[in-house]
């Protein structure tokens, strides 16, 4: 378990240089060479020329149709979501030549458009686009969903583009439980129906499209409830409707129509509106780290520990994106204001004295250079990383740089519970900065009172009495279970660099339980 900790966390760390779009891009761009590629070969049903026909007219349709509908609303142009949705529906429908099959798939890819703008909820689209495209062109009868992608000989790309995404939005446990209880269900469903066992299970595993709808459909974060364990109920949903279509006389729920139920099962969860945040003010926290205090015009409800997504559009923006996820470092007591920190100078890469500075980030650079009255949009708040409901549980805090932004939420809400009358938690944090002027929020931390285990490289100055300075700048294995003796009581949360996370999975593994914060590329 300690191998495979490690091994992930360096592989979100790689992953995180690109943005969750372009990858998802990237990875239906190989599946659809791979598909044209055997094609040629004669390994699929479908011929190259339709293809390419069809992968053209469903590009223009989406991304035509997408650039309107912004340009109409006066919202930033953007392309990726576009490609995206024309790529998924060249897969879930049926190619063609003929005019007016193509017709009909620049439809769907119209429909599918218009619904992220139509079928949404202040700002926030509730269905997959693709899902709705293919429903609406298949419920008419005039463009039937083949789901052509579900065949053996597809499988295993679909497997290994597809677990590539899953790792960069880091949905891999979940859509994993969605094709285990897929062909569960599946196999029950058609050995009932008389089909032998072993075939059963190869249809299910092989020549159905839930590889696919799972890895590159349901993962979809924008449609996805906010909690873990909701995710999974609306994966059980879509799961258990896909595999064993109920027959409603007119039509069947097929697998995009049981993604649709089961976006409308998310929903119920989901932040409700669009999130606009109008920036107040900028401050250094550190030389390298800077806060972003937001005023909300309506209450924003998130539990300590929690991140947002933030758009910042810019021009040209690099490989990164224009959206970024954050930590909320604001208390959720804190009435209409969200506060969020990053780091806001370039990294040093190289080694020893050949270190040279990274450059930043085109988000970072359009972060950096905006002004007090700034209106930016987000997402509903996301993630698990929650502290343990029972206050008695025994808690390790481990925070390397930025990562302190979660904590410093949960910190100053203990606080203001333990003012009220609430027992204090047991508490210990391990901070690690690279130097002592880069301990970020120390006031907010002294103020909770728990003890802190600081490793910078020099020594930092009137450490309050429950603080120590363990030394040196580096945490690993060895030196967390030194520091915290008492590690195999507590239930450890991380919150940092894939790197660090996976430096220190030895350690971990004697832990009660781990929680890691480690959001992928790690740009807070």
């Amino acid at each position: 378990m300690t191998a495979v900790t490690a091994v992930w966390s360096r592989v979100l760390g790689l992953l995180g240089r690109l943005s969750m779009y372009l990858l998802t891009t990237l990875a239906l761009v190989v599946l659809a060479v791979v598909a044209l590629t055997l094609s040629v070969f004669d390994q699929l049903a479908v011929l190259p020329l339709e293809i390419v026909a069809s992968l053209v007219v469903l590009l223009v349709a989406c991304v035509g149709v997408n650039a309107a509908c912004q340009a109409v609303l006066r919202l930033p142009q953007r392309l990726e979501s576009s490609v995206i949705t024309a790529l998924i529906l060249l897969f879930v429908l049926r190619p063609s030549v003929a005019q007016l099959d193509l017709a009909w798939l620049g439809l769907a890819g119209a429909i599918a458009m218009i619904s992220k703008y139509l079928l949404a909820w202040r700002g926030r689209h509730i269905f997959n686009p693709a899902a709705v495209g293919a429903t609406v062109v298949t419920l008419a009868g005039v463009s039937p969903a083949a789901w052509w992608i579900g065949t053996p000989v597809l499988a295993a790309p679909v497997i290994v583009l597809g677990l590539v995404v899953l790792l960069r939005v880091e949905r891999v446990r979940l859509v994993a439980f969605f094709v285990l209880l897929v062909v569960c269900v599946a196999v029950v469903r058609l050995t009932v129906s008389g089909l032998p066992s072993g075939e059963a299970i190869t249809f299910a595993l092989w020549q159905s499209p839930f590889l696919f709808l799972g890895a590159f459909m349901l993962s979809e974060p924008a449609t996805l409830p906010p909690r873990r364990w909701q995710q999974f109920t609306v994966a059980a949903v879509v799961g258990v409707l896909a595999s064993w279509p109920i027959d409603l006389g007119a039509f069947t729920l097929g697998q995009e129509r049981a993604l649709l139920i089961g976006n409308l099962v998310g929903f119920v969860w989901m932040q409700h509106r669009g999130i606009r945040l109008t920036l107040r003010g900028a401050r250094a926290v550190t030389p390298t780290v800077r806060e972003l205090t937001f005023s909300v015009a309506e209450p924003l409800r998130f539990a300590p520990g929690q991140y947002l997504q933030l758009t910042v559009p810019h021009h040209r923006p690099d490989a990164r994106g224009t959206r970024r996820e954050f930590s909320i470092v604001s208390s959720p007591l804190e009435a209409g204001i969200v506060r969020v920190a990053y780091r806001a100078n370039a990294a040093a890469v190289g080694v020893g004295n050949q270190r040279t500075a990274k450059p930043l980030s085109s988000f970072k650079r359009a972060l950096g250079a905006l002004e007090p009255g700034a209106v930016l949009s987000a997402t509903g708040v996301s993630g698990d990383f929650l502290l343990p409901t029972s206050r008695s549980t025994s808690v390790l805090m481990v925070a390397a740089g930025v990562g302190i932004t979660p904590f410093v939420s949960q910190l100053a809400t203990m606080r203001a519970e333990v003012d009220a009358g609430a027992d204090p938690r047991d508490i210990v944090l391990v901070y690690v900065a690279s130097d002592a002027s880069e301990l970020a929020f120390r006031a907010e931390i002294e103020a909770s009172g728990i003890p802190v285990v600081v490793f910078t490289r020099d020594r930092p100055d009137a450490l309050p009495v429950n603080w120590r300075w363990a030394g040196g700048v580096r945490l690993d294995a060895a030196g967390l279970a030194s520091v915290v003796p008492e590690l195999p009581l507590r239930h450890a949360y991380i919150s940092g660099a894939p790197s660090l996370i996976a430096e220190l999975a030895p350690a971990l593994e004697a832990a009660r339980s781990v929680a890691t914060d480690d959001l992928a590329g790690y740009s807070r």
